[in-house]
């Protein structure tokens, strides 16, 4: 129980920090759009690409694990795409972020931490491949269905090229791609570089979650909140128990492995939706209150599929 409370109070901690920040006058809003403009380019692609560069590929590629979580993750994307369609009708853009507060897990800013906490650096492997895949491919969808939207107006060959220009220029997708790449090549990374995308990487996290307080200065908690309750029973609940389904019975999954898909498939929403959300300006309201909803709630709801999972 305690690694839950060490990894889950800090998130929810920094996000505190920013509002109350922003709320005394030390930052301005300005700052909410640098410091995820920081992440977005500069900070999270350096982490993920020295991440994969040190990750053997063959490691990575561990199918049984990988059809759990991501089959999880694209059931619940898929369901809530849906529902929202029927249920909350908006622009492609707007309902692909909806569906993606609901099926992306934040395990990038508090899986690997919660791993690192729980279970020391030998056991942080799940964590690792669960980035890896909403990073590449989580992002990858997203991006493309959000460009589909936004390239709607000019024929469907330059949708074609815009979207296929926006994957290869965003570096959520690409950086990732390229350190795995270096990783299957056998080349190992110059330590000065390393250190380089290491420390960078490390502002990642802590900035995101920071911008998100700074948003929320000025902007009341309010909303559809038959829609926020849906995106927590999606994220917190309805996820988990598919990948559960997936992991156990179907998949057969040793314990550590079935376990993990579980717990890293129940963290809260990500911080990259509000980052990706404020960089395509797009439902970033809606966003940052869906993250911070989730991140409260995951504190009851991630202790109790820790203890049953038998992890700890």
């Amino acid at each position: 129980m305690a690694p839950i409370f060490n990894v889950a109070l800090p998130v929810f901690g920094l996000i505190l920090a920013g509002y109350l920040s922003g709320r005394m006058g030390w930052l301005g809003s300005e700052s909410s759009t640098a410091l995820n403009r920081f992440v977005y380019w500069m900070a999270l692609p350096a982490l993920l690409f020295v991440g994969m560069a040190k990750v053997p590929v063959r490691e990575v590629l561990n199918w049984p694990f990988l059809a759990a979580f991501g089959g999880g993750t694209t059931f619940a994307f898929a369901l809530a795409f849906a529902v929202n369609r029927a249920a909350f009708p908006s622009r492609l853009a707007e309902q692909t972020l909806r569906s993606l507060s609901t099926a992306f897990a934040n395990v990038g800013y508090m899986g690997v931490p919660l791993y690192l906490a729980a279970f020391g650096p030998e056991r942080t492997l799940p964590a690792l491949i669960a980035t890896v895949f909403v990073s590449a491919i989580a992002v990858a969808g997203a991006v493309a269905l959000i460009e589909l939207d936004l390239a709607s107006g000019n024929g469907k060959p330059r949708i074609l090229r815009d979207i296929g220009l926006a994957l290869l220029k965003n570096p959520l997708v690409v950086m990732p791609l390229a350190g795995l790449a270096l990783s299957a090549a056998g080349a190992r990374l110059p330590l000065p570089i390393e250190t380089f995308c290491s420390l960078l990487g490390a502002a990642a996290g802590p900035c995101a979650l920071f911008a998100i307080g700074l948003f929320l200065v000025g902007k009341p908690l309010v909303g559809n909140w038959t829609e926020l309750g849906w995106i927590s029973l999606m994220k917190l609940v309805v996820q988990p128990a598919a990948t559960w389904v997936l992991a156990v019975p179907v998949l057969q999954l040793e314990p550590f492995w079935a376990g993990s898909a579980v717990l890293l498939s129940a963290l809260p929403t990500g911080a990259l939706v509000f980052t990706l959300a404020q960089n395509y300006e797009v439902w970033p309201g809606g966003a940052s209150t869906a993250i911070l909803v989730t991140t409260v709630l995951s504190v009851v709801t991630v202790s109790a599929i820790l203890v049953l999972s038998g992890l700890t």
